[in-house]
């Protein structure tokens, strides 16, 4: 889609071309292979936590279209063995982010593709997409450039007060971790608006970006997760923190003013990390 973001020149900007357009494409091969019907290919960390066929297939064509363009970038994918590379840029790789809605026809399912490099001697992501086939929506960020949802600018809504906010959130597929995160998230139910759980971190984020939800919080996403739609939430005007857990990391985003107070309030309710 033209003009998804401003015109301009740069690395950063041909690195965000180019994962906006290997994202169409692979989302456009997974969608294709939904309405041929999905096969589940394998399971990660228990039997309701799955890979189809579409993942795998999805991440080779990210993979070779990446490497065919720039044979010197780094890559890390859910699904993949990483590739080491020599040029200082590094794609991380979500070829089918909400894999169980997508296995059940849902439409909330995106492929995600963020750039990293070093900057100011940090690693950060500096372009990110994240493409919705069913809903037909496509995400685009640049890093200190804005973000964008169909070539509009993108805004968190004004920061709420906890007990007003709207919050997203998801659960692990380990049986013994989503019990005490529902907890988590029972208590929190009570102190806030209300929760709503979609099923994909990457559309979770973009929705605190373009003002659906007002703050979103998960144990468990990975790099792969959060890589783009991150970029996306923080270009908006959102705090996106990731913090290392004694068993998984913990995401908690909000709008900049509203982002302590909220933080608080998720470890007050039990989530860790």
């Amino acid at each position: 889609m033209a003009g998804v973001v401003p015109e301009g020149d740069g690395t950063d900007r041909e690195l965000l071309d180019l994962a906006l357009r290997v994202a169409r494409e692979a989302g456009a091969l997974a969608l294709r292979m939904r309405h041929e019907g999905v096969e589940v290919a394998a399971t990660k960390s228990s039997d309701t936590d799955v890979v189809t066929r579409a993942d795998r297939a999805s991440e080779e064509l990210l993979r070779e279209r990446i490497l065919a363009a720039r044979p010197d970038d780094a890559i890390v994918g859910e699904e993949g063995d990483d590739v080491r590379g020599g040029s200082g840029v590094r794609w991380v790789l979500d070829p089918v982010d909400g894999t169980v809605n997508y296995l059940y026809g849902l439409p909330h399912w995106a492929v995600s593709v963020a750039a990293a490099r070093t900057v100011d001697g940090v690693e950060q992501v500096v372009a990110g997409a994240v493409v919705a086939p069913v809903l037909g929506r496509e995400y685009a960020a640049l890093h200190g450039a804005g973000s964008w949802r169909d070539g509009v600018r993108l805004q968190v809504r004004e920061p709420a007060a906890p007990e007003a906010a709207l919050v997203a959130t998801g659960f692990s597929y380990s049986r013994d971790v989503r019990t005490r995160q529902g907890r988590a998230v029972a208590e929190l139910l009570a102190r806030v608006r209300d929760v709503r759980r979609g099923g994909s971190c990457a559309l979770d984020l973009c929705a605190l970006a373009e003002g659906a939800v007002d703050a979103y919080v998960e144990e468990g996403p990975y790099w792969w997760d959060h890589a783009a739609a991150g970029l996306v939430a923080t270009e908006a005007g959102a705090v996106v923190d990731v913090s290392a857990g004694p068993e998984l990391d913990l995401v908690v985003a909000a709008p900049a003013a509203a982002y302590d107070g909220f933080e608080r309030l998720v470890r007050e309710c039990g989530f860790r990390g």
